[in-house]
């Protein structure tokens, strides 16, 4: 990948990828940052979405599903891209990168709290997604830390405990496959409302 990609040099304010045009490249951010944004029905004036910074990725859905760009993205100070055209990227990337998008989009889709994104925003979601194992015995996270994180299990099991009023510890909760957890802490703003421990060797995605 690295050989077959080409550095892309853009000033500030200009456009590099237009909603509703054809697309043949994939771009990483190198240096710099860019604003993506979408044009939603109904609305007047195009929705901000996301910043792209150093280490992130644009424009691989349309190389994925050949449809046309989903939103505009416009860099907000000098910037430094490497591209990588669809012919080198269906060589190299395409069919992992659909397996993954579409095992996790599948799920997302499920998630009760996520129902409102859009496809593109829940799209951009799975690329977020990291895969951490846990081994059995292992804490996920803590009763009473902060929290600013979002799990889903994708293999394995795990369990919450919670103190009752003698301070014990006891289980309140059982975890198997695409079950989540984490988002009181987020939703609330509040610490974790209870332990969650690996049951068996867990993978558990993480945004």
């Amino acid at each position: 990948m690295i050989d077959a990609m080409q550095e892309v040099k853009v000033e500030k304010g200009q456009v590099i990828i237009n909603q509703g045009d054809d697309g043949d490249v994939l771009y990483f951010v190198f240096q710099g940052s860019l604003d993506c944004y979408k044009q939603l029905p109904g609305q007047s004036a195009p929705t901000h979405l996301l910043t792209y910074t150093t280490g992130m990725s644009f424009g691989e859905l349309a190389l994925l599903y050949n449809t046309p760009r989903a939103a505009s993205i416009k860099a907000n100070e000098p910037s430094v891209l490497f591209s990588l055209d669809r012919e080198c990227f269906n060589n190299i990337v395409k069919e992992s990168a659909i397996r993954r998008r579409e095992k996790y989009d599948s799920f997302l889709s499920e998630v009760e709290l996520l129902q409102e994104l859009e496809p593109y925003e829940r799209s951009k979601l799975c690329d977020c997604l990291i895969s951490h194992t846990y081994a059995p015995g292992s804490y996920i996270i803590k009763e009473g830390e902060s929290g600013d994180t979002f799990y889903f299990i994708e293999s394995g099991k795990a369990y919450a405990t919670k103190k009752n009023s003698s301070g014990q510890q006891e289980t309140v909760y059982e975890y198997e496959n695409n079950d989540y957890f984490g988002e009181l802490a987020l939703l609330k703003d509040i610490p974790r409302q209870a332990s969650i421990i690996a049951k068996v060797r867990a993978a558990v995605c993480v945004c």
